[in-house]
């Protein structure tokens, strides 16, 4: 995978509860046609590293609401949201704020 683009995924808040309970994924996104975006990351994420109850995580070709996205520490919203071009070695996290009472 020459030109695979490596990443690190996070998981927390109740998100790693529909990921094994893995917490922090370090992932290798195989060569693809477009840039990598959080658009298709989510896509990929669904299709591959999703465990469980996908209506928990994604809604749509978006994140849940209530789920809070960092894109190397900032905010997404800051950055273009799913707009936003992945880049080598970037750390996309992932905190649930949905919580049961």
């Amino acid at each position: 995978m020459a030109n695979s683009l490596k990443i690190c995924l996070e998981f927390s808040g109740g998100a790693e509860l529909l990921f094994d309970m893995v917490k922090k994924h370090y992932v290798s996104l195989p060569e693809n046609s477009q840039p990598w975006t959080i658009k298709s990351l989510l896509v990929w994420i669904k299709d591959n590293l999703l465990k469980e109850r996908p209506e928990l995580f994604v809604q749509g070709d978006t994140v849940r609401p209530g789920i809070l996205v960092l894109i190397n520490d900032v905010d997404w919203e800051l950055l273009g949201e799913l707009a936003y071009q992945l880049e080598e070695n970037d750390r996309i996290v992932f905190i649930s704020t949905l919580h049961g009472g």
